[in-house]
């Protein structure tokens, strides 16, 4: 091997470990490898740069912008409003499918599924449905439809524009239709008939009951006249009396991390973990008062209470969010969204540090208090997902209309060949801010740039792979190793490996990693690549198995109050069929 070749696998191996061990965000890792490649002289500045250049990348962050102009202007709210009107529990999904999978075929299904979430939670708990036997499958359906359309997801794109580098002529709007609606079609089958067995069934709870699907992070302040004051925390029993449990005591500056023993003083704060009805108890019952002072009623939930001037929402950490990775002192929360956090919720995780110093992560829950006039704004921003959907946001129908048309218009252009896609998606982007469907800083905020980033520094990677040999050494090996068994194992190896990577890293690192090898296999055996393409393609495209594994199945895990073993016993099965539809099918329309 080279010394090039070499280097790149080094290159190679440095950035999937980084990106499956998650030490730095994926953006940062991206740069990280686009860095080395040019350090190291395995790509010239032109070809390092190209990725911020490409298609593919200028493409999704148009497309993040259409499907926000959809978003914005109530578009999808209006078209998922049809949900409350369900009362059969099978009917509900069936309509659920029906709209998210089309939906997602031409909308960024992140950006669907984060519009959506917040009216099928609402939608569910009107009809008395469970969520947690919902939102598993919005997410998978959303995953599905994704693949339907060379626009329906960024790997999709970002295939594309590798395959188009390396030489193949590229795939048209619909190439991916027939192989996808089929897939699609049954997977909504495993989903409708499966998700009784395999998923859990928790009753939908009333508004403060809905508080208790996971613990809360809540800090307590010893008041003057508290029974506790004199008596150690483990005297006070706190655990056995309240099922409240302290991680944590805080006196000044000091902190006790192993509080137990020591004896409480007026001023105190206890960092305290439990079920929120508990620690009100708690609160009440040992004249202990929360950072700040709230009463906890449905009305101010509901907003029923027309004097109530503050209401308490439960909002979601959106993916792309510029709040992961802060804490609320960085973020300066209370001033930059007028709001105050009260508690946070972590899935699968003992939050120790004050709710000030914890730092954000996607899916993260918050309880957040705001006033009643300024809950709109909390809703209309990106940073943000508002889980309590309680009354309507007045926008204009006209503007949804608009919208509707520029993305129908963006569409058109492209699958009748008028415009490249980049061009229709630009213009149609262009055309919601003239028309002012979605404001000019909606435009930009609409923008995952990480994506972007990791868009612009891993196609690079692929550039120095082909021009190195390493993907070609790779190649040899694949074909050596299966290529025996024909081009239909060799295809099956393939989209096993695309998945199993998909579900440990990000699925667009996934792809640009086995685009390029794949394609030198299919050169290597004399067929066609363009099978092998579409397999990796459609791999990257669909992670069932873990919450980690697709933003999507990350936005669902703790509104449905689900376990990890509960995407890996609906997701395992669901990945293991795709795998066999793709073998058989993806030859079938586009052979060897």
């Amino acid at each position: 091997m080279e010394m090039d070749a070499i280097l790149t696998l080094l290159v190679l191996l440095g950035a999937v470990t980084l990106f499956v061990t998650e030490k730095l965000p994926v953006d940062v890792v991206a740069m990280l490898v686009l860095a080395s490649l040019l350090v190291l002289g395995l790509v010239s500045p032109v070809e390092a740069l190209s990725g911020f250049s490409s298609e593919a990348t200028i493409t999704v962050a148009a497309m993040f912008v259409l499907s926000a102009g959809l978003a914005h202007t109530g578009a999808l709210a209006s078209l998922a409003r049809l949900f409350g009107r369900v009362k059969n529990g099978f009917l509900f999904m069936l309509l659920l499918m029906l709209i998210v999978g089309p939906i997602s075929a031409f909308v960024n299904n992140t950006a669907a599924v984060a519009v959506l979430l917040p009216l099928v939670l609402a939608a569910s708990s009107a009809n008395k449905q469970s969520p947690s036997q919902i939102l598993i499958p919005m997410s998978y359906a959303a995953q599905m439809g994704g693949v339907c359309t060379l626009i329906g997801t960024s790997t999709n794109l970002l295939v594309n524009s590798l395959a188009k580098d390396l030489g193949h002529p590229g795939f048209g709007l619909f190439d991916f239709a027939p192989v996808g609606l089929i897939t699609m079609a049954v997977g909504f089958v495993y989903l409708m008939l499966m998700r009784r067995w395999l998923l859990p069934s928790h009753p939908p709870a009333a508004i403060t009951e809905a508080y208790e699907l996971g613990k809360y992070i809540a800090e307590l302040r010893v008041m003057p006249d508290s029974p506790l004051i004199g008596k150690s925390v483990g005297q006070s029993q706190l655990g056995e009396k309240h099922s409240v449990y302290v991680l944590e005591l805080m006196r000044g500056e000091e902190k006790h991390w192993s509080p137990r023993g020591e004896e409480l003083r007026e001023g105190d704060v206890l960092l305290v973990r439990g079920d929120l009805e508990k620690i009100k108890s708690l609160k009440e019952g040992s004249k202990l008062e929360f950072l700040p002072e709230f009463k906890l009623q449905d009305s101010q939930f509901s907003g029923e209470d027309g004097e109530q001037s503050q209401v308490l929402v439960e909002v979601m950490v959106a993916p792309g969010s510029r709040l992961v990775n802060h804490t609320l002192e960085q973020l300066d929360f209370k001033w930059t969204y007028n709001a105050t956090v009260l508690a946070v919720h972590r899935r699968g995780e003992v939050l120790r540090e004050k709710i000030k110093d914890v730092n954000l992560n996607v899916g993260d829950v918050l309880l957040v208090m705001c006033p009643k006039a300024e809950l709109n704004v909390l809703r209309a921003n990106n940073n943000l997902i508002v889980l309590n959907e309680r009354g309507e946001v007045s926008l204009p129908k006209r503007k949804a209309w608009l919208a509707i048309g520029i993305m129908v218009a963006a569409i058109t252009a492209a699958a009748l060949g008028w415009l490249p896609i980049v061009a229709s998606a630009i213009l149609g982007g262009i055309a919601l801010v003239a028309t002012r469907c979605i404001g000019n800083d909606q435009a930009y905020q609409a923008i995952d740039w990480r994506v972007i980033v990791l868009l612009g520094g891993v196609l690079p990677l692929g550039i120095a792979m082909q021009k190195s040999g390493l993907a070609q050494g790779i190649a040899d090996f694949s074909v050596n190793w299966v290529g025996g068994f024909g081009p239909l194992a060799v295809l099956a190896a393939v989209y096993l490996l695309t998945a199993l990577l998909t579900e440990l890293m990000s699925n667009n690192a996934a792809a640009v990693l086995i685009t390029p090898i794949a394609f030198t296999t299919a050169v290597s055996m004399d067929v066609s690549p363009t099978p092998f393409l579409v397999a990796v393609l459609f791999a990257a495209s669909t992670s069932f198995a873990t919450p980690v594994g697709y933003q999507t199945n990350t936005m669902v895990y703790n509104a449905g109050n689900y376990r990890f073993v509960d995407f890996m016993k609906m997701g395992i099965p669901l990945n293991l069929l795709f795998w066999g539809m793709a073998v058989y099918l993806i030859p079938k329309f586009f052979p060897f």
